[in-house]
């Protein structure tokens, strides 16, 4: 998966700019607040409709402009795709793909493959779990359209169920939550057999990368901990079983205490735990470890590598692990952004060189 081009309009501080992509790395420069990152964001977005800055699609609006759009062209193992997104601040966003326009995300997931990552993705070690579904739900759900409807409709349930229990006719309580318990454990089973899945074939790759960033120093494992395992319909028996048993727990809370929304991730360096133990250095390694796992295993699933936008992370990382890391992706399409190119560290390695300033290109080389 390769994409060609970028179109910006009103997006963020652009007003009109095409970025012209090429196949194997790609840097971005340019001083602070230039639209580096907010290029970065665009690619991201057109992928998986989801902006991992911004909390409301009319904040990409740039001020002043009442809509805005973005819009690329890939190839993949498939052929040319072509996908397009029109903001407006009045307006839900409108989808198109290969011209034609989809009403819901799950039509444009699964086109354009990505794989996201910037210092913010810290949060994947060190703050809630609800940051490590997150990443778990944004990568399946790029991989499989089933999981991300599944997902959709066990919030759904699960949001119904949650307002049940906060009702004070329990004797109503008792009698209707049986109904909404057998829609949430079928589709809880999908979510929870997949991650599974996902999960076993994602951690020793990424305890290799892990290995290979800290030139064998650090040993990362990861653990999950959903505690149901099995086929579908075991997960939902199970599931099922200790949702009755929870019943008054449930209850007494008033919200659901057990099911994938409660699922983790759990990292231990040289058999510590990381979010405890681990130095911030060694946990954006992790991070980025994960990452690039991902990217293998969409590799291994679809036969193409994803884009790989890796949004100022040289800056973050020591010579060393800025070198392993380079050596790791010059066979991928990769976005870095940086205030500069730190030339010995891509020295042997072809790149295109886009310099942008206020929200324009100024200049492209290769490299």
């Amino acid at each position: 998966m390769k994409i060609k081009t970028l179109t910006l309009k009103n997006f963020r501080n652009y007003s009109d700019e095409k970025i012209e992509f090429g196949g194997g790395v790609n840097i971005l420069t340019g001083e602070n607040a230039q639209g580096k990152t907010n290029a970065a964001e665009a690619v991201f977005f057109l992928c998986t409709g989801y902006s991992p800055r911004a909390n409301r699609d009319k904040l990409v609006v740039k001020f002043g402009s009442s809509s805005g759009e973005i819009a690329g062209v890939a190839d993949s193992a498939y052929g040319e795709v072509s996908t397009r997104i029109v903001f407006s601040t009045s307006d839900n966003k409108r989808m198109f793909v290969n011209g034609i326009e989809v009403l819901r995300i799950s039509e444009l997931l699964g086109n354009i493959h990505s794989v996201f990552f910037n210092p913010a993705e810290l949060k994947l070690v060190q703050e809630s779990p609800e940051d490590r579904r997150r990443f778990m739900n944004i990568s399946l759900s790029q991989m499989s359209k089933s999981y991300f409807r599944a997902l959709q409709n066990y919030n759904k349930i699960l949001a119904q169920r949650n307002n049940l229990l906060k009702d004070r006719d329990v004797s109503l309580i008792r009698e209707t939550l049986p109904v909404w318990d057998a829609g949430l454990t079928k589709h809880a089973a999908t979510i929870i057999k997949a991650r599974n899945a996902f999960l076993a074939e994602l951690a020793p790759i990424a305890e290799e990368k892990h290995a290979l960033l800290s030139g064998g120093r650090e040993r990362l494992t990861m653990k999950t901990e959903s505690g149901y395992y099995g086929t579908e319909e075991e997960i939902a028996y199970a599931l099922s079983e200790d949702l009755k048993t929870g019943f008054e727990r449930d209850l007494r809370l008033g919200f659901t205490g057990i099911g994938p929304h409660r699922d983790d991730i759990k990292f231990m360096l040289n058999g510590e735990d990381a979010r405890v133990f681990g130095s911030q250095g060694q946990q954006r390694t992790i991070a980025l470890s994960l990452k690039l796992a991902e990217a293998e295993t969409f590799k291994t699933r679809f036969g193409e590598y994803p884009v790989l936008i890796l949004d100022d992370v040289l800056s973050e990382l020591d010579k060393s692990r800025q070198q392993k890391l380079v050596a790791a992706v010059k066979d991928i399409q990769t976005i870095f952004t940086a205030t500069a190119v730190p030339r010995a560290i891509f020295k042997g390695v072809p790149y295109r060189h886009i310099t942008i300033k206020s929200g324009a290109i100024k200049s492209v080389k290769d490299y």
